[in-house]
């Protein structure tokens, strides 16, 4: 007859014995990443090198993917520490029917090589989709998004040539499309990025001597412009003639704000595309004083307006100058010199015989980096970045050869953003 070990017995017998066979060789349990918490993860996608491979790692694992898209204060953190990759220059010219893409020379980075073969940045959709090969105008641009047009077909394109996503717009109703002072914009919601609207601008009206602007928008939603009653916009501080038409430079999108620089007065009309409202914008007092100045807005790396102007576009005399909109010690707002820099600085000495030949022109300010092109004489054209943050200056393209170039950046894309789609 067999007695029932006791539970004190058989720990007895246990310690004695040892530790069991089984239990000895169990392998530990594994933790594996996709088990860490969102937090962990963020923490860990924040010391990836490039948005890029945040891209390819998001796209690897839904896990990865939903603790990206439900952090905006993930996505805002990675990109002050990461900025915006920038994969080459859309040039526009003479010469093609439409813009011409040119990639950086040192694109040799295994995550940028492969974006830049995955999309269409030759823009062949224009005439495979839409069965036009006329000439289109590059319009202007939004993240990654092109917006281009073409006053032959009267056709207007919002196109994503890394993701391939191409938007045909029908162009605006007549009451303003009779004009030939149109700009076109494109806006794009916060809360979600599928949706945009386009803004069509006028200016003025050529039987009227003082400035007023017409607004129309068109919403994706509704496939519908909605035309808005003419607007007076601010004037100038500076008294004007009766005859005196205002005319501007085109118009600068950042941010929620349109800007505009009259061309022969120290003025600058900020259009709200938010409210649809306009306002005037103060301007530094040497740029007051030189209204001819050829200057930019912008943003630094930390988000505050930034303006860079050049007092003279020759490289011998001129100087390019960076104001930054903040607050003063007694928290008033205004222009604040930032920085200066001899325009010599940016002249490569081997393509010109005298810094006479040679002409610095500013393209545009985007997140702490002014792109600048250089001119040498008839010669070959460069192109540059210089951070403002450390006065880093480096040459992305030679033998450009254009009458506009516009630097491509790689955008956050709408795919890492929590919208409907993503939350379904």
């Amino acid at each position: 007859m067999h007695r029932r070990c006791s539970s004190s017995n058989s720990t007895a017998m246990t310690s004695e014995l040892g530790t069991p066979y089984l239990m000895k060789h169990l392998p530990p349990a594994l933790t594996t990443i996709t088990a860490l918490g969102d937090d962990l993860l963020c923490e860990i996608f924040l010391r990836l090198p490039s948005l890029l491979s945040l891209v390819r790692v998001a796209l690897a694992c839904r896990t990865f993917l939903q603790a990206i898209c439900s952090s905006p204060a993930f996505r805002r953190c990675f990109q002050v520490l990461h900025p915006p990759e920038l994969l080459g220059f859309f040039i526009q010219s003479i010469y093609t029917i439409v813009p011409h893409f040119a990639p950086l020379r040192n694109c040799s980075v295994p995550d940028m090589s492969a974006a830049v073969r995955g999309s269409d940045l030759s823009l062949t959709r224009l005439s495979e989709d839409i069965g036009s090969s006329l000439e289109w105008d590059l319009e202007s641009f939004y993240g990654p998004y092109l917006v281009l047009i073409n006053q032959i077909t009267a056709q207007i394109v919002a196109y994503n040539p890394l993701t391939l996503t191409l938007d045909l717009i029908p162009w605006p109703p007549i009451e303003i499309s009779r004009s030939s002072f149109l700009e076109f914009h494109i806006i794009f919601s916060e809360e979600d990025q599928g949706v945009f609207r386009m803004v069509c601008v006028q200016h003025h009206r050529p039987q009227l001597p003082h400035v007023e602007a017409y607004i129309t928008v068109f919403s994706t939603t509704t496939r519908k412009w909605q035309v808005l009653p003419w607007v007076e916009t601010p004037p100038p501080p500076q008294p004007e003639d009766d005859d005196d038409i205002r005319h501007f430079y085109p118009g600068m999108p950042m941010k929620g704000f349109i800007y505009w620089k009259q061309t022969t007065r120290a003025s600058v009309v900020a259009f709200n595309t938010t409210t649809l409202q306009f306002s005037r914008v103060d301007l530094p007092p040497l740029v007051r004083e030189r209204y001819y100045m050829q200057s930019r807005f912008g943003h630094t790396k930390d988000g505050k307006l930034c303006m860079v102007g050049a007092d003279d576009s020759g490289a011998k005399k001129g100087m390019l100058i960076v104001w930054v909109w903040r607050a003063d010690d007694d928290g008033v707002e205004k222009w604040t010199l930032e920085d200066t820099f001899p325009l010599s600085k940016f002249v490569d000495a081997t393509k010109s015989s005298t810094e006479d030949d040679a002409r610095v022109q500013v393209e545009v300010v985007i997140d702490g980096f002014v792109y600048l092109s250089i001119k040498y004489g008839a010669q070959a054209e460069s192109l540059l970045s210089l951070c403002l943050e450390t006065a880093e200056l480096n040459n992305l393209l030679d033998d450009a050869r254009a009458s506009r170039a516009h630097p491509y950046l790689m955008a956050w894309p709408s795919s890492l953003v929590c919208n409907r789609q993503t939350r379904a």
